[in-house]
């Protein structure tokens, strides 16, 4: 059996898959990717157009310039992809895809836009997880979670 690397958005209206593993992985900090993410920088992977594939649901697109189109689920909002128009290269944002540990930054790209302390992110202060410093608060979230998991269903939302 071959390798699929799938992902998909918060709520799981949209599913993803690539049929080969993703490569190139990056952050880009311009300005564009800053609103999109609606975050200091997009982390992005991609591959070839035709290794990727919508599983679930339509992603829907934004073109923010008169070369690029932006996918994201229309009903959470979670950004999805980034692509060229014309181009054969589809990216997907790191953080939707089910195993997003297997693809660390290798560059960054728009660093003409970077935030100034932005690099400084990783020495900040780690702080207790949610778990140990409100419980309460914690449990009540796991009780409600409405957060598609990190695999494939066969139906969303469960029954």
């Amino acid at each position: 059996m071959s390798e699929a690397w799938s992902g998909g958005c918060q709520c799981g209206a949209v599913r993803y898959v690539f049929s080969q593993k993703p490569q190139g992985a990056h952050i880009c900090h311009c300005r564009m990717c800053q609103k999109a993410f609606g975050a200091f920088y997009a982390p992005l992977v991609g591959g070839p157009m035709q290794t990727f594939t919508v599983t679930r649901g339509e992603i829907a697109l934004f073109r923010s310039s008169d070369q690029v189109e932006r996918g994201f689920c229309r009903d959470c909002g979670t950004p999805l992809s980034f692509a060229y128009i014309d181009g054969d290269w589809m990216s997907v944002s790191i953080g939707s895809l089910d195993h997003p540990e297997a693809f660390p930054p290798k560059d960054q790209h728009g660093t003409e836009s970077r935030l100034n302390w932005a690099n400084g992110l990783g020495a900040l202060p780690d702080v207790a997880p949610t778990e140990e410093r409100h419980p309460e608060t914690a449990a009540f979230i796991k009780s409600t979670n409405h957060q598609h998991p990190d695999h494939d269903t066969s139906v969303w939302p469960p029954k």
